[in-house]
């Protein structure tokens, strides 16, 4: 929602001109056109009419039918800070509908005593415009397979939590004929790298089934990337120490294996964070 009224705004000088444009355009008898109407404009949703008193006087037209069950209904309310302009068209800020759901705006024609009002759904309306890209069918394969992705990433992100808690238990009830330093970092691991794959599949349903993006954001990516990054940088970091307890307590002269498990760790680590810095001042920052 908040992408959507950003990008609205920015545009809205181009957005609501071609609205006006566009009701100018349209058959002068409204609800008579309706159905046509709804039929060659996607993007509006419903239209309907309301008495100089403020009363509806029109059934509710919707693409698939109509509604008569508000016909006399009082909708002064919505007038309150109604200011037509010279045109005699009022133009609503964008809001939720509370029957599509959708971030919409309402369009107001004042002619011969008759207000018509024109809900329109603002993401069509922007991708009629060019403004976003956007696509109902591949937005919704889009969302199903990302969250079958995201479930079974989950999944596996609790079965290694589960074998890390299960490795520690074994460990405690047979204390005597373990290799203690091993299991203990084994379930470390195990439980590390369970987060960091739960906290993936988490990003991805968050920014990919949950709520909806209408550009390509790197920085978005990058994120996810980046945390992820982190949680393996850390298991890694667990398994490097566990090497070099292993070798200081058995065999000594393996040393520089370690140290370079070591360096190589640091690498990853200097990596990740000239990574971070150079994806922040690539970005540009935007608008709240």
């Amino acid at each position: 929602m908040k992408e959507v009224i950003n990008i609205y705004r920015k545009q809205k000088i181009n957005v609501d001109s071609f609205v006006k444009r566009l009701i100018d355009s349209l058959p002068k008898d409204y609800m008579t056109e309706a159905p046509n109407i709804l039929k060659e404009y996607r993007y509006i949703q419903l239209m309907y009419g309301v008495n100089s008193e403020y009363k509806q006087i029109t059934p509710i037209m919707f693409k698939k039918g109509s509604d008569s069950s508000r016909m006399g209904s009082d909708k002064s309310h919505y007038f309150m800070k109604l200011h037509l302009d010279e045109d005699k068209i009022y133009i609503s800020n964008p809001y939720i509908h509370y029957k599509t759901g959708k971030a919409s705006i309402s369009v107001v024609h004042f002619v011969d005593s008759t207000y018509y009002i024109f809900d329109i759904d603002l993401i069509l309306l922007l991708e009629e415009l060019k403004l976003i890209e956007y696509n109902s069918f591949h937005d919704k394969v889009k969302r199903v397979i990302y969250f079958f992705g995201s479930t079974a990433l989950a999944l596996v992100s609790v079965a290694l939590i589960g074998y890390g808690v299960f490795v520690f238990f074994l460990l405690m009830s047979s204390l005597a004929t373990s290799d203690f330093l091993h299991d203990i970092f084994r379930s470390i691991i195990s439980i590390t790298l369970g987060l960091a794959i739960y906290d993936l599949a988490k990003q991805i349903f968050e920014h990919e089934v949950m709520y909806q993006s209408f550009h390509k954001s790197e920085d978005k990516q990058y994120k996810v990337l980046g945390k992820f990054l982190i949680s393996i940088i850390i298991a890694l970091s667990i398994e490097t120490l566990m090497v070099v307890f292993k070798i200081a307590l058995e065999d000594i002269s393996n040393m520089i294996s370690a140290f370079y498990l070591l360096i190589g760790t640091t690498i990853m680590l200097v990596g990740l964070g000239y990574f971070y810095k150079t994806v922040q001042e690539a970005t540009p920052k935007e608008d709240d």
